[in-house]
Protein backbone atom coordinates (compact mmCIF):
# COMPACT_ATOMS: atom_id res chain seq x y z
CA UNK A 1 0.00 0.00 0.00
CA UNK A 2 1.42 3.41 -1.15
CA UNK A 3 0.20 6.67 0.37
CA UNK A 4 0.40 9.64 -1.44
CA UNK A 5 0.04 13.28 0.51
CA UNK A 6 -2.60 15.38 -0.77
CA UNK A 7 -2.38 19.08 -0.03
CA UNK A 8 -5.91 20.92 1.25
CA UNK A 9 -5.84 24.50 -0.26
CA UNK A 10 -6.38 27.74 1.98
CA UNK A 11 -10.16 27.81 3.05
CA UNK A 12 -12.16 29.88 1.15
CA UNK A 13 -12.32 32.67 3.16
CA UNK A 14 -8.89 34.15 3.01
CA UNK A 15 -7.22 32.43 6.99
CA UNK A 16 -4.11 31.03 6.15
CA UNK A 17 -4.65 28.96 9.14
CA UNK A 18 -3.19 25.48 9.10
CA UNK A 19 -3.56 23.83 5.88
CA UNK A 20 -4.09 20.05 7.23
CA UNK A 21 -2.41 17.02 4.96
CA UNK A 22 -4.83 14.38 3.71
CA UNK A 23 -3.61 10.94 3.23
CA UNK A 24 -5.11 8.93 0.32
CA UNK A 25 -4.73 5.27 0.34
CA UNK A 26 -3.83 3.04 -2.74
CA UNK A 27 -3.67 -0.26 -2.91
CA UNK A 28 -1.41 -2.42 -5.36
CA UNK A 29 -3.17 -5.64 -6.31
CA UNK A 30 0.03 -8.39 -6.03
CA UNK A 31 1.28 -10.71 -8.62
CA UNK A 32 0.04 -14.25 -7.56
CA UNK A 33 3.38 -16.39 -6.81
CA UNK A 34 4.10 -18.11 -10.57
CA UNK A 35 5.45 -21.75 -10.47
CA UNK A 36 7.72 -23.95 -12.53
CA UNK A 37 6.53 -27.05 -14.05
CA UNK A 38 9.29 -29.65 -14.27
CA UNK A 39 9.61 -32.93 -15.84
CA UNK A 40 11.98 -35.36 -14.37
CA UNK A 41 14.42 -37.89 -16.14
CA UNK A 42 14.52 -41.61 -15.68
CA UNK A 43 15.93 -44.87 -17.19
CA UNK A 44 12.56 -46.46 -18.20
CA UNK A 45 9.95 -43.58 -20.05
CA UNK A 46 10.17 -43.76 -23.60
CA UNK A 47 11.80 -40.72 -25.21
CA UNK A 48 8.51 -40.69 -27.77
CA UNK A 49 5.94 -40.76 -24.79
CA UNK A 50 8.17 -37.46 -23.27
CA UNK A 51 7.55 -35.39 -26.50
CA UNK A 52 3.99 -36.81 -26.76
CA UNK A 53 3.39 -35.53 -23.17
CA UNK A 54 4.82 -31.86 -24.47
CA UNK A 55 3.21 -31.89 -27.13
CA UNK A 56 -0.09 -32.64 -25.24
CA UNK A 57 -0.19 -31.17 -22.29
CA UNK A 58 2.01 -28.40 -22.86
CA UNK A 59 0.94 -27.43 -26.13
CA UNK A 60 4.37 -27.59 -27.54
CA UNK A 61 5.37 -28.13 -31.48
CA UNK A 62 7.10 -31.29 -32.17
CA UNK A 63 10.43 -30.11 -32.44
CA UNK A 64 9.92 -27.70 -29.02
CA UNK A 65 8.55 -31.21 -27.35
CA UNK A 66 11.93 -33.23 -28.61
CA UNK A 67 14.14 -30.51 -27.44
CA UNK A 68 12.77 -30.32 -24.44
CA UNK A 69 13.11 -33.91 -24.28
CA UNK A 70 16.62 -33.85 -24.65
CA UNK A 71 17.82 -31.53 -22.33
CA UNK A 72 15.42 -33.92 -19.11
CA UNK A 73 17.51 -36.99 -21.00
CA UNK A 74 20.82 -34.80 -20.77
CA UNK A 75 20.61 -32.90 -17.66
CA UNK A 76 17.97 -35.08 -15.65
CA UNK A 77 15.19 -32.19 -15.45
CA UNK A 78 13.79 -29.54 -17.41
CA UNK A 79 11.67 -26.58 -16.48
CA UNK A 80 8.42 -27.59 -19.02
CA UNK A 81 6.32 -23.85 -18.34
CA UNK A 82 5.55 -21.75 -15.83
CA UNK A 83 2.20 -21.15 -14.51
CA UNK A 84 -0.17 -20.08 -11.41
CA UNK A 85 -0.31 -22.45 -8.57
CA UNK A 86 -3.79 -23.57 -10.07
CA UNK A 87 -2.30 -24.31 -13.69
CA UNK A 88 0.61 -25.74 -12.43
CA UNK A 89 -1.21 -28.33 -9.91
CA UNK A 90 -3.70 -29.56 -12.86
CA UNK A 91 -0.30 -30.12 -15.41
CA UNK A 92 1.42 -31.89 -12.82
CA UNK A 93 -1.94 -33.79 -12.68
CA UNK A 94 -2.83 -34.16 -15.23
CA UNK A 95 0.65 -35.46 -16.75
CA UNK A 96 1.58 -38.15 -13.75
CA UNK A 97 -1.83 -39.58 -14.32
CA UNK A 98 -1.46 -39.95 -18.29
CA UNK A 99 2.09 -41.49 -17.21
CA UNK A 100 0.67 -43.44 -14.55
CA UNK A 101 -2.43 -45.16 -17.09
CA UNK A 102 0.33 -45.84 -19.52
CA UNK A 103 2.72 -47.51 -16.71
CA UNK A 104 5.44 -44.89 -17.26
CA UNK A 105 7.19 -44.00 -14.04
CA UNK A 106 7.80 -40.52 -15.07
CA UNK A 107 7.97 -37.65 -12.79
CA UNK A 108 6.56 -34.19 -12.71
CA UNK A 109 6.73 -31.66 -10.16
CA UNK A 110 6.16 -27.85 -9.52
CA UNK A 111 8.30 -25.60 -7.35
CA UNK A 112 7.62 -21.97 -6.44
CA UNK A 113 9.80 -19.46 -9.09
Amino acid sequence: MTLHPLRMSNTPDGDDGDAGVALQTRTRTKRPPLYKVLLLNDDYTPMEFVVHILERFFGMTHAEAFEIMLTVHKKGLAVVGVFSHEIAETKVTQVMDFARRHQHPLQCTMEKE
